[in-house]
């Protein structure tokens, strides 16, 4: 979304109303024209003597009519048209008028007038046979003609829709491509402030420094947008103050922890001692905390890095300290992120896996939009009531007091912070063969 100026926005509802009525207005224009500039459907006509010859097979019957054998003949309502052409055929053909039925379809939603027999005259004849030849008969109509062996005959125009219906299909379709673009063109301008509105969700989940979102747009839009920039603001605000809090309180425990180290210089001997190991592992945890609080809290710094040298590099630092670690060969693999805070959290897995298991497996794997770093070791693992807990600060698996062989507790959860802040997460499991693996899983 690009920065809009300042002046009065317009209501997204009023800029799709008068859309709506733009596409309208083009529907409508386009039936004035087609009302306006088409002409009128031609009539089709035939004659008494036409129908007649086409039933007879005989003379000079259009092609137009189609003459088939009629399995199934449905019952005519009386009508005065019907009675009067059917008398005209009847006297062309010499045959009677019962014989003969004549039904005028009139459309889905035409209806065909009924009249009762008994309030209705009946149809005066013809003068002669060559009067009711020359007799027309317009439009769309079926006619039953039964013969002297009983069979009956169906007469009707060949044509099921007429050239001016397809014509009126045809500008329907052309109404409808006319008016697709401003659809379009609709939908694109309701859907595009929800796309946005998406990324910068996307993006707050990955970072949350990230920019917040512009300005612009329909007030509704703007109002919403604004709404949002400042719940990224107070949920910022609120991380902040909280680690502020943890790391002040972690800082300010050293000054109370020196002056009882000082006070123990005249304490018994044994009472020194052990009073001195807690106070080196209050520290110790005082120490972790500031760090996680630092990796956790300040805004990191990204950049285009390849992902593999990063490991490399924490490979081969632990290599020439003679720790058993090795790193799986594969391509490069760049993302974007912050070298320091990624670089610890492979410490963190890789660490972890030489203090407990004794040995580290380190792979990269490219798949889509996503890479995975995994950390395997053929170590005891993971309790699996303790698989959920892991993650949680100050949690150790280890339930020892010993905090060389327990450690503080807070490397996965520095871990998984790391990697929620690049937009992915980590997980650890069990391997059936025994071991435990670490897997990060990170946006390319």
């Amino acid at each position: 979304m690009s920065s809009g100026g300042d002046g009065p926005r317009s209501p997204l509802f009023l800029r799709i109303f008068l859309f709506m009525l733009l596409c309208v207005g083009v529907v409508q224009l386009m039936n004035l024209v087609l009302v306006v500039a088409a002409e009128t459907p031609d009539q089709k006509l035939y004659t008494i003597g036409q129908i007649a010859d086409a039933v007879t097979g005989q003379g000079s019957a259009p092609e137009e009519l189609s003459v088939s054998p009629a399995t199934k003949v449905p019952s005519v309502p009386p009508n005065l048209r019907g009675e009067r052409l059917g008398l005209a055929l009847a006297m062309a053909l010499g045959t009677n008028a019962a014989r003969i039925r004549f039904d005028f379809p009139t459309g889905v939603l035409g209806r065909q007038p009924v009249y009762e027999r008994r309030n209705v005259p009946r149809a005066l004849p013809f003068s002669s046979p060559e009067a009711a030849r020359s007799v027309f008969v317009f439009g769309s109509f079926r006619l039953w003609v039964q013969g002297e062996d009983g069979r009956w005959t169906r007469i009707e125009p060949a044509g099921i829709v007429e050239p001016w219906r397809w014509y009126g299909v045809l500008w329907l379709i052309a109404s409808v491509l006319a008016v697709a673009p401003f659809a379009w063109a609709l939908a694109h301008r309701i859907a595009k402030p929800f796309g946005a509105f998406a990324a910068a969700a996307e993006r707050l989940g990955r970072n949350p420094q990230a920019l917040p979102l512009a300005l612009s747009g329909p007030s509704e839009i703007v109002e919403a947008a604004a709404a949002f920039n400042q719940m990224q603001a107070r949920l910022n605000r609120y991380v902040d103050d909280r680690t502020t809090v943890i790391g002040a309180l972690a800082h300010d425990l050293r000054t109370p922890l020196m002056r009882m180290a000082l006070r123990l210089e005249a304490a018994p001997d044994p009472v020194r001692r052990a009073c001195e190991s807690d106070i080196r592992d209050m520290q110790a945890l005082i120490t972790s905390t500031v760090a996680y609080v630092r990796e956790t809290g300040q805004p990191a710094t990204r950049r285009r890095l390849d992902l593999r040298s990063l490991a490399e590099t924490v490979i081969d630092d632990l290599s020439d300290r003679g720790e058993p670690v090795v790193l799986q060969p594969g391509e490069p693999v760049v993302i974007e992120g912050d070298p320091a805070t990624l670089k610890a959290m492979i410490v963190n897995l890789v660490s972890n896996a030489l203090k407990y298991a004794g040995s580290a497996q380190v792979s990269l794997e490219c798949s889509g939009d996503e890479v995975s770093v995994t950390v395997r070791d053929h170590g005891p693992g993971i309790p699996d009531a303790d698989i959920d807990h892991v993650f949680e600060p100050f949690f150790r698996g280890e339930r020892s007091r010993n905090r060389d062989t327990g450690g503080i507790g807070l490397g996965l959860a520095s871990a998984r912070a790391v990697a929620r802040a690049h937009g992915g997460d980590i997980s650890v499991e069990n391997l059936a063969d025994g071991g435990l693996c670490a897997r990060v899983t990170l946006p390319v």
